[in-house]
Order: structure tokens, then C-alpha cells, then sequence
């Protein structure tokens, strides 16, 4: 590959990404309202465990108790729209469809994981009640989802490579 298809890569990964941006925030919305009625359904409370990671990550100390709304509220958006910058880009280089859907959910799932498990504000999911942690897989799927079809659907595949098809 040259320096100008180099070049010209990077220049398209840019807007691929914006766009993934906007569909990772439409990811979040639907993925909050399918939350919301899960939670009238299963009377499950809210988890502030995205805004203690947050606060952490930030040099503070919330405590157990602490109930941050707004960051909750940031913590849960910008995770959903810095991931979909991911899958944006993902798109515009062709990794699509259902593969890639799945992939994103572990993807979002691992990041969820690694800044909670990180700061000490979260526990392992291994630890959790096996309800718990469908509920998260569940959601984090819906996320994905939604997201990977917004962003199909707004990003061409125009950067697919036909370079490393073989292991030679």
C-alpha cells in the first residue's frame, strides 16, 4: 500500500467513525428503553456501577451508596458512543453482519468489564447471580445490535481489503 492509499484510508476512517458515533447513541437509546421495561417487568433497580467507575477512573472515591444520575448517564452514552465510533469503522472496512455484531458485543462487554474490574468498583462476572449477568449479555447485545445495523447502514464498506485472505 502507498502513501496516498494510506492517506487516503485514514481520511475515510474519520466521517466511518462520526458515523459510528451516531449509531452507538442510537445503540444506547434502545438499549435504555429495552432496559427500562425489563426493569417494570423485573422491578430490577438501576446499577450506579457506570458512574462509580467513572468517578473513579476520574481520581474519585464515590462510595457504594453513591447514586450519580448524570454520571450514569455519562458514563453509559460515552461508552456506547466511543464504541460505536469502533464499529463505525468496523463497517466502513467491512467487518459486518452478524459476525461482527457478535464480536461487538464481547467487545463492549470486555470494555464494560476491564474499566469496572480496573478501578476495584466492580466484581467479576463470574461472580455475579447467573440472572444478572443475562440480563447485562442481553443488554449489551441489544447495543450491539442496533448499533452494528444503524452503522451498516450509514457507512459504506468502501476500505474492505482483499490483502491477508491467506496466512501466507
Amino acid at each position: 500500500m502507498d502513501v496516498d492509499e494510506r492517506r487516503t484510508r485514514a481520511r475515510a476512517l474519520l466521517p466511518a467513525a462520526g458515523r459510528g458515533v451516531l449509531a452507538g447513541v442510537a445503540g444506547v437509546a434502545v438499549m435504555t428503553a429495552v432496559e427500562k421495561v425489563e426493569q417494570t417487568i423485573t422491578h430490577r433497580p438501576d446499577s450506579y456501577v457506570p458512574a462509580r467507575t467513572l468517578l473513579t477512573l476520574l481520581g474519585r472515591h464515590p462510595s457504594d451508596g453513591d447514586r450519580p444520575v448524570v454520571w450514569n448517564h455519562a458514563m453509559h452514552w460515552g461508552t456506547g458512543a466511543a464504541l460505536g465510533a469502533l464499529r463505525g469503522i468496523w463497517a466502513a472496512v467491512g467487518l459486518r453482519g452478524p459476525q461482527a455484531q457478535f464480536a461487538h458485543t464481547v467487545v463492549r462487554l470486555a470494555t464494560d468489564q476491564t474499566l469496572e474490574n480496573v478501578t476495584g468498583v466492580g466484581a467479576p462476572p463470574a461472580t455475579w447471580p447467573r440472572q444478572e449477568l443475562v440480563v447485562d449479555v442481553l443488554h449489551k447485545a441489544i447495543y450491539s445490535v442496533v448499533t452494528g445495523i444503524v452503522a451498516e447502514r450509514i457507512v459504506a464498506p468502501r476500505l474492505v481489503s482483499r490483502r491477508g485472505t491467506t496466512s501466507h
